[in-house]
C-alpha cells in the first residue's frame, strides 16, 4: 500500500518505521526536516519536504502530530493531493469535536477520516504493541487495518467520527486514578518504613496488581521518573477529557483532581517527568 506517515516524533517515527518493514511505499514527513531524513536514512523510507508533498497520490494518510490546530492543518493541507477514495488515519489524541469536523470536511472532498488515538506509549509504538480505538467509517477503518497491524496488538471500531477519541479519554480518566493511587500506595509503604521492593512483591499478585504497579512502582520508589508518558502531554488530554465533560454531563472529580496534583508536578520542574511523577510531589512533602 502507498502510504504517508506525518509526525515524526517519538510515537510516529517507530509506528512509520514498522510499516516500512512491513514491506509498504512510505514517505515520512516531520515539520523538523532533520528528523525527516533521519528518519528514511535509519529506515529506508521516503523523505518529504511537506505534508501536500507526502500525501500525493497516497491511499493510505496517516498523522500523529501535536494537537487539534495541528490535526486541523495537516488533513487540510493534506487532502487535495490524496488519490479518491483515500483514507486518513489520524493517531493524535484530540478533541472529539475535531475528529467529527475533519471526518465531514474529508467525505465533502470524496475521501474518509478515522480517528484513531492508541494506548501503549512509546515502548508500544517501538515494539509494535499499540492498542488503537477508531471512530468513523467502519469500512474505512477495514481498508487501512491491514496496514495498521504492522504497529498494533488490538484494533477496535467504537462507533461514528469522534467515539475513538471518546474512548481514548476512558483511558486517560482510567489511568490517572490508577496512577494517583499508586504514588499514594508507594509513598505510605516509604512513611510506614516497608521494604518497598518486598511491599510490591507482596501486593503486586492480588486485587491490587496493575500495569502501572508492575512497570512504575520500583522506579517511582526510587525518585526515577525518566519513562513514558511525559506530564505535559497527561495534561493536554485530561483538559480534552475535562472539556467533553463539561459538554456532556459527566462528573469526573477524581480526574479533575489529579489534573490539579499534575499541576503541581509541572510547577516543581517536571513537565517532562512521565505520569508516574505524582509520587514526587508526595515524596517532596516527606
Amino acid at each position: 500500500m502507498k502510504i504517508a506517515f506525518a509526525g515524526l516524533g517519538v510515537m510516529g517515527a517507530p509506528m512509520a518505521r514498522h510499516l516500512v518493514e512491513a514491506g509498504h511505499d512510505v514517505t515520512g514527513f516531520n515539520r523538523t526536516t532533520a528528523k525527516t531524513l533521519a528518519w528514511a536514512t535509519a529506515t529506508g523510507g521516503k523523505a518529504a519536504a511537506t505534508v501536500a508533498e507526502a500525501a500525493q497520490g497516497v491511499e493510505l494518510f496517516i498523522l500523529c502530530v501535536g494537537n487539534d490546530d495541528d490535526v486541523r492543518t495537516v488533513v487540510t493541507e493534506a487532502l487535495p493531493h490524496l488519490a479518491d477514495g483515500a483514507v486518513i488515519v489520524d493517531h493524535t489524541t484530540t478533541s472529539a469535536k475535531v475528529a467529527r469536523e475533519m471526518a465531514e470536511l474529508a467525505q465533502g472532498q470524496g475521501r474518509q477520516f478515522v480517528d484513531a488515538p492508541v494506548s501503549g506509549g512509546q515502548a508500544g509504538a517501538e515494539n509494535g504493541q499499540l492498542s488503537v480505538m477508531a471512530g468513523g467509517d467502519a469500512a474505512a477503518l477495514a481498508t487501512a487495518e491491514p496496514a495498521l497491524k504492522a504497529y498494533s496488538k488490538a484494533i477496535k471500531h467504537m462507533g461514528p467520527a469522534g467515539s475513538g477519541q471518546l474512548t481514548k479519554m476512558v483511558n486517560q480518566i482510567a489511568i490517572a486514578g490508577v496512577v494517583q493511587g499508586l504514588a499514594e500506595a508507594v509513598h505510605f509503604a516509604q512513611v510506614a518504613g516497608l521494604d518497598t521492593d518486598a511491599a510490591y512483591e507482596a501486593v503486586s499478585k492480588g486485587a491490587a496488581q496493575s500495569w502501572q504497579m508492575d512497570n512504575r512502582w520500583k522506579t517511582a520508589a526510587k525518585g526515577e521518573f525518566e519513562f513514558g508518558f511525559a506530564v505535559d502531554w497527561m495534561r493536554k488530554d485530561l483538559g480534552l477529557v475535562l472539556d467533553e465533560a463539561r459538554s456532556n454531563g459527566a462528573r469526573l472529580s477524581l480526574t479533575a483532581l489529579v489534573d490539579q496534583f499534575y499541576a503541581e508536578v509541572q510547577a516543581m520542574g517536571g513537565n517532562r517527568w512521565d505520569t508516574s511523577s505524582l509520587a514526587a510531589r508526595l515524596q517532596s512533602r516527606d
